[in-house]
């Protein structure tokens, strides 16, 4: 039994997704409509977003930037999502004047270490913050109801002082998200009230801040998911800290990459005991899907000792030869805190949809969209 339970967790370590369509077939509900029509959920969709992105600029003194699609190989800032490769980004050349002088590009994953060098491109004083409409490719998505190919998200990041480097001035800025997203759900609930039904509750008013040690202890046998899944029935909104740390079962909640956020460094729990990280996940109950629902993943970045650290513990010092490691050893670009929020996951939990495809208009297989289509799902095309 010992044997397959550290199977499971670690299976449950590769990536995001269900797994495989009679197992999604399953899952998606059986007894779904829209609440709203294609064009009132476009109409919807545009309110959420300008709200959001008006109200996180206002909440966090943040102020809205350009943001690439295509990033240069050799600067070290593409996002690489976890640290086993598991998620690779698309890269191609660009021959350029007959290959004179040419460039290797990759597709954007996330802006995640970008955002960082950016806030002193930007020259963003202590405060102060940058905030994008960013747009990416992630090709090794499983693709389910709720996992895409195409990423939107709401980058943003902060510039902060060492001091401001604890779980305090971390929880104060989830809490302002998560005040954002209220706010958003309760605006749109008002231009189009058939979103506020019994059948599916809205959010809860506060969100519940829980350590990924802590949820372990509470369900040591399940893997990673499974417990998020068990917590959110008793607190059906909670931010996860300390992602990316390994846990006394050896496992680590998440796996996460070792560049940007910090889960190494030592903090403690309110009654004392010893925890690692500052960062973490906003998971939600999704009432539609009924099931787990993430919203937004963020946290304090590293700083020169922690990159160090975690680089070490993971086995990638190599990287510190990229200019943008080279840029936080040497205390180049800002200290900062920041976070990616998913735009399409965000509509579609506010929206009460069934799956992504209903406002987000990307590729599916065709064994997806006649699977959705038979429980009344229909997806953008």
């Amino acid at each position: 039994m010992k044997a397959k339970i550290t199977v499971d967790k670690k299976a449950d370590l590769a990536g995001p997704g269900i797994g495989s369509y009679d197992e999604l077939e399953k899952i998606l509900p059986q007894d779904y409509s829209s609440l709203l029509t294609p064009k009132e959920t476009m109409q919807a969709l545009f309110e959420v977003k300008n709200y959001i992105e008006e109200n996180l600029c206002k909440e966090l003194n943040l102020t809205m930037v350009q943001v690439p699609l295509i990033v240069d190989v050799e600067s070290g800032v593409n996002d690489l999502l976890d640290r086993d490769g598991s998620r690779t980004p698309i890269q191609f050349h660009i021959s350029n004047d007959y290959d004179k002088h040419p460039l290797d590009a990759q597709v954007v994953q996330a802006a995640t270490k970008w955002k960082r060098v950016a806030l002193k491109q930007f020259e963003m004083k202590v405060g102060e913050g940058l905030c994008t409409d960013m747009r990416a490719v992630r090709k090794d998505y499983f693709l389910d109801h709720d996992h895409s190919v195409y990423v939107d998200q709401w980058d943003w990041e902060k510039v902060i002082t060492e001091k401001q480097r604890n779980l305090k001035s971390l929880k104060e800025v989830v809490e302002k998200i998560w005040k954002v997203l209220k706010g958003a759900e309760t605006h749109v609930q008002k231009l189009f009230p058939k979103l506020k039904t019994d059948k599916y509750p809205n959010l809860p008013e506060k969100l519940t801040f829980l350590h990924a040690e802590d949820i372990l202890d509470r369900f040591p046998s399940l893997p990673r998911k499974q417990r998020e899944t068990a917590i959110l029935q008793e607190y059906p909104a909670i931010f996860i800290i300390g992602i990316g740390w390994t846990l006394k079962d050896s496992f680590p909640h998440e796996m996460r990459a070792a560049d940007y956020d910090d889960w190494v460094t030592e903090t403690t729990s309110e009654d004392g005991r010893p925890r690692h990280g500052l960062n973490g996940d906003i998971l939600v109950w999704n009432p539609v899907t009924r099931r787990r629902h993430e919203l937004t993943s963020m946290g304090i970045r590293v700083n020169a000792h922690t990159l160090k650290k975690q680089l070490e513990i993971t086995g990638q010092l190599d990287f510190l030869k990229y200019p943008y490691h080279q840029a936080i050893i040497n205390n180049q670009i800002p200290l900062s805190i920041g976070g990616g929020i998913g735009q399409s996951r965000t509509y579609m939990l506010l929206l009460k949809k069934a799956h992504l495809g209903e406002i987000s208009v990307t590729v599916w297989p065709k064994i997806l969209k006649e699977m959705c289509k038979k429980k009344n799902i229909y997806v953008l095309e």
